[in-house]
């Protein structure tokens, strides 16, 4: 996510360098970012502080017309992201969000005291790069290691936060434990250039939080690529619960945020009751809260919720390569050639203004039909 480190330059007399640093012996190989405070058009701290309300309430019109102008200026960006990922409900208060907030440390707390019952060096300060053995000093083996039910709990998918499911078979306890040392050997090659990851304990931090989400959500369990998108939360928000939980509200979106932000995003993730019952706000109110890729959806009244932006993103870039597809490949390894060479090289700007073109076009023909 932060590729290989993130070099920022000065502005506005503050060095951003100093929110990303880099080891010094990395500091030659290091990707610069593009990215560069704008004043007048990035979200600052002052701005940002200023949408809020005097008991709490977040103005998001304010707010995301800066962030999709300038981005989010680093020194905020952690509890942006909270928001924008629909940890919280923009129109809560301050004393609401605080309650919210440790309730969810308090859950976090107990699923990770349940991993540590299982595995003791979760939470220790450590990551594990081995794999773990069975009693007899054997590794451990997905079929020949289960042979009964435990008792456990894992994230309940009809409430999205919170609920247990008990009864869990010793199966998902040995494929869980199979994956720990992946997730480490992940850990410890993520962001290599940053001075937070020199630290054994902050390491240990993102460590922590992807092996307890392999183990309450484990439909998904652990991928490679993973480490990457949780790296900024656990870089960004210095408790681990907070950056369990966004780590766990960007495991549902993976995109790009701002654009795809609706006000209705937080009532949505915490309970379809609510979500179904949510209170009917003006639409042009509505419109003036979402961002870019949900304007379109609220003006015609489109509700499919898995036409997500990533794949109008995918269909953006086929585009543009649709003639060096054409011409150059002979079969699938030429078409990952080629789309893997976009790798590192994309404009995002050009690709998502292309992507809105695409889902305009999709969300006519589909008033139309």
């Amino acid at each position: 996510m932060f590729g290989c480190g993130m070099i920022l330059k000065k502005s506005d007399g503050v060095d951003l360098n100093a929110f990303y640093p880099v080891r010094p012996e990395c500091s030659d190989d290091s990707r610069k970012t593009r990215f560069k405070v704008k004043p007048g058009k990035t979200l600052s701290a002052r701005k940002w502080h200023a949408a809020f309300s005097e008991d709490g309430q977040l103005d998001v019109a304010k707010v995301l017309h800066r962030i999709q102008r300038g981005g989010v200026h680093p020194s905020i960006r952690g509890v942006v992201w909270e928001f924008l990922l629909g940890c919280f409900d923009p129109n809560s208060t301050f004393d609401e969000r605080n309650q919210l907030r440790q309730q969810r440390r308090e859950q976090y707390g107990i699923w990770k005291a349940e991993c540590q019952k299982m595995v003791p060096l979760i939470g220790c300060g450590r990551v594990i790069t081995s794999p773990i053995k069975n009693d007899n000093g054997q590794r451990l083996n997905a079929d020949k290691d289960c042979n009964g039910a435990v008792s456990s709990s894992s994230l309940d998918p009809s409430t999205g936060h919170g609920g247990l499911v008990h009864n869990t078979n010793e199966k998902k306890v040995t494929n869980w434990k199979l994956i720990l040392h992946q997730i480490g050997l992940d850990v410890v090659r993520t962001d290599r250039a940053l001075a937070f990851y020199e630290s054994e304990i902050n390491r240990a931090k993102l460590w922590n939080v992807l092996a307890v989400y392999a183990w309450v959500d484990s439909d998904i369990g652990y991928v490679q690529g993973m480490n990457d998108i949780c790296s900024p939360m656990v870089i960004l928000l210095e408790h681990e619960a907070d950056a369990f939980w966004c780590f766990e509200r960007a495991m549902r979106k993976l995109l790009i945020w701002a654009m795809e932000y609706n006000p209705n995003i937080y009532s949505m993730y915490e309970d379809t009751a609510v979500a179904e019952t949510a209170l009917k706000v003006d639409e042009k109110l509505l419109i003036k809260q979402c961002g870019k890729f949900e304007k379109e959806k609220v003006k015609t009244g489109h509700v499919d919720h898995e036409s997500a932006l990533a794949v109008f993103l995918v269909a953006s870039v086929l585009e543009t390569k649709n003639k060096t597809l054409l011409k150059e490949a002979k079969g699938l390894e030429d078409v990952v050639k080629i789309l893997g060479e976009t790798t590192g090289k994309l404009d995002a700007k050009k690709a998502c203004k292309a992507a809105l073109k695409i889902q305009k076009k999709y969300l006519t023909k589909t008033k139309q039909s």
